[in-house]
Order: structure tokens, then sequence, then C-alpha cells
């Protein structure tokens, strides 16, 4: 129903989120995710590319490691905690793995007037980890 008010408007903006862990990169142990995170790149395209004309836009984020309640979660339930956590820091050319808050901002600029002639787009926000 969202998009069908879109369309009456002729105008919206669609922002999905999808990762870096899909058709862009390959991650060990993650084809089911990583085979639902590329999908949802190729839904933000077709969806671009079939509303455009109408003046519907269709983008989606693609994190790499943000440091988030769940991905904590994730690490304590290691055997080894500590090892866990290095490991994923260890896989970050930055040093340190992304915050809620930066890929928050990307939402944001998606979501205004700044970002007009942006459609059709996977916006990478990885520190340089898919590279």
């Amino acid at each position: 129903s969202i998009l069908l008010q879109m369309l009456k408007q002729k105008s919206g903006n669609i922002i999905n989120m999808s990762s870096v862990a899909s058709s862009i990169k390959g991650v060990v142990n993650r084809c089911v995710y990583s085979t639902s995170k590329a999908a949802v790149i190729g839904l933000t395209k077709s969806v671009a590319a079939d509303f455009i004309e109408q003046g519907i836009r269709c983008n989606c984020i693609c994190p790499g490691t943000v440091d988030t309640p769940s991905l904590q979660e994730r690490i304590q339930a290691r055997p080894n905690p500590e090892q866990a956590l290095k490991d994923f820091l260890d896989r970050q050319k930055t040093g340190r793995m992304a915050t809620a808050e930066e890929v928050a901002h990307l939402f944001v600029y998606l979501a205004s007037d700044e970002s007009a002639y942006v459609t059709g787009n996977e916006l990478i926000i990885d520190g340089g980890w898919s590279l």
C-alpha cells in the first residue's frame, strides 16, 4: 500500500538494507545470509528501474561489520569471545568496526533531497573491507 501511495503522489524514496556479505563479497560460512542479501540488491535495482519514471527512487545500504548488540551477543556466544572479537577486528582494514550511527548517517543522506539524483545503487559502508 505504501508503493501505491508513492505512485499516486508521483514520488517516493525506498531505502533497503543489504550487506557487503552478498554479491559484493563472499564470506565463509555465510551462504544463506549472503544469498538473501544479494537478492535485496537485485530487488533494489529492479524496483529502481521499474519506477524511476514515476519519480520513485530505490537504493540499498550495504554495511560491513557494525558494532551492534546482536554482534556482541554473537561474539560472547563463541567458545573464546576474546579471539572472536580479535578475528572480527583483524579483517577490518580501518582497525575498527563501523558504528550504527555511521550507518544511520548514510540513511539520512539517502532520505534527504541531497541524494535526489541517486537511485538503483548499493551504497557500501564497510571501511574498505570489500576492497
